[in-house]
């Protein structure tokens, strides 16, 4: 059974940094793809981060260049670095194995395919 178990999140003031980790047990990191997501007040859950078992990492592009994906196999653990925040970063943040294989989908596609998701961390950015 796969649980997912997010840590990290808190209040920042914008243009400040904070590291989501997402520890995993039931998951063989080097044989799935695993994601990052959140949803904000009244919006729809979106596909921020992906990272698939060899380690390739695809981002959107509202966080490019300011978020990476990482992770640690020997851990289990899934990692999100976040820099220079804005508030419109300001959401609940999810962890998710994505569907059934190292491969990721398109993070725009995410629904495709089966996700396991974790309960969330609160990321809160203030101006």
């Amino acid at each position: 059974q796969v649980q997912l178990v997010e840590s990290g999140g808190g209040s920042v003031q914008a243009g400040g940094s904070l590291r989501l980790s997402c520890a995993a047990s039931g998951v063989t990191f080097s044989s799935s793809c695993m994601g990052w997501f959140r949803q904000g007040p009244g919006k729809e859950r979106e596909g921020i981060a992906s990272i698939e078992g060899d380690g390739t990492t695809t981002y959107a592009d509202s966080v490019k260049g300011r978020f990476t994906i990482s992770k640690d196999n020997a851990k289990n653990t899934l990692y999100l670095q976040m820099n220079s925040l804005k508030p419109e970063d300001t959401a609940m943040y999810y962890c998710a194995k994505m569907g059934g294989g190292w491969w990721c989908p398109l993070l725009s596609q995410f629904r495709s395919v089966r996700n396991i998701w974790g309960q969330g961390t609160q990321v809160t950015v203030s101006s």
